[in-house]
């Protein structure tokens, strides 16, 4: 067998705000610095492409209306001509990505949180919709399905991903290890909305180290930051803006390897892109001790069902009498 050994990056910044283009260009710079060093993986931020709803947070569900529309017109599909820069840099640089964005839907109340992996020839060959949006997140995105819970074959190993809160979701944790997952991105943004005590920073370190551990795998964590853009840009319908969404702890980026340790030191609220070496080899010894994916569990007593059909928003009948057995 050839186990996978490869250098990986990630990226702890700032979209440019609700700008496709310009955000693009700013990721695409990271891609060719991380190449540049060697790097095969590039993992960036939880809708990175190109913003987070913060208002949801700091705002009534009336006054961030106005802004829910401006995010669905900046809001994209991956055959949009705007995204085409990005697949072409994954070529030219021979680097995977994985990066978050805010996907359009076919209606208007219809926005998605997605990320999608693209391989080193430019290929699209997966997206994971957020199954459940977070809390105040629920003002903006619709929920995903089943079908993109998936681990996807690639030159630096079998790689999955989950957004932000959903990686405390055991069941699909549980679903991408069952496929092999070995290379796990988790992707974030920075919530300094959060209570007084809650240190958003070592959450999702706690977070990508819970799913190292259990899995005996790699996670690689990707966090964005609150530029200041983002704060003048919503300062005029919040104007204690810099106190709501300024807070230390908030953002939590770094590589965390299969015993569930932090590898390196990780970036803790500063911008900037750091690496780490992978080596898939490491995973093996410590399965020794829990395969909760073989010897360590009991499937005669326990089985997970998930259900991976894509929603279905309407089914068309022409015959009566089938129509009448439904």
């Amino acid at each position: 067998m050839m186990f996978k050994k490869f250098k990986a990056a990630t990226v702890q910044t700032a979209p440019v705000f609700l700008d496709v283009e310009k955000t693009i260009a700013k990721a695409i710079a990271f891609i060719k610095e991380a190449s540049n060093n060697g790097a095969q993986l590039i993992a960036f931020p939880e809708v990175f492409i190109a913003g987070y709803p913060y208002w949801n947070w700091i705002m009534t569900p009336v006054q961030g209306s106005q802004w829910y529309e401006k995010l669905y017109k900046a809001a994209v599909k991956t055959e949009d001509e705007a995204m085409q820069p990005l697949f072409q840099a994954a070529k030219d640089y021979n680097i995977h990505i994985v990066i978050g964005l805010n996907e359009r839907g076919d209606s208007f109340g219809e926005i998605y949180n997605t990320n999608i992996i693209i391989d080193n020839q430019g290929k699209l060959i997966g997206k994971h919709r957020k199954l459940v949006p977070t809390w105040a997140e629920k003002l903006t995105w619709t929920s995903g399905d089943g079908s993109s819970l998936k681990v996807y074959d690639t030159e630096v190993g079998p790689l999955g991903t989950l957004a932000c809160g959903e990686n405390t979701n055991t069941l699909a944790r549980f679903t991408l290890l069952a496929q092999g997952e070995l290379v796990h991105i988790a992707n974030y943004i920075s919530l300094p909305v959060a209570p007084p005590d809650y240190n958003m920073a070592e959450a999702i370190k706690i977070r990508a180290a819970a799913h190292s551990f259990e899995g005996k795998l790699f996670t690689i964590v990707s966090c964005s930051t609150i530029s200041e853009e983002i704060k003048e840009a919503l300062r005029e319908d919040v104007p204690n803006v810099d106190e709501v969404l300024t807070r230390k702890n908030s953002a939590f980026s770094g590589f965390i390897g299969p015993n569930g340790a932090v590898i390196g030191e990780p970036l803790i609220d500063e911008e900037g892109i750091i690496y780490a070496d992978i080596d898939l080899s490491k995973c093996i010894q410590p399965k020794q001790m829990h395969d909760i994916l073989g010897h360590y569990n009991r499937f005669d007593i326990f089985d997970l069902r998930v259900n991976t059909a894509p929603t279905r928003k309407i089914t068309f009948i022409n015959d009566h009498d089938e129509f009448n057995t439904k």
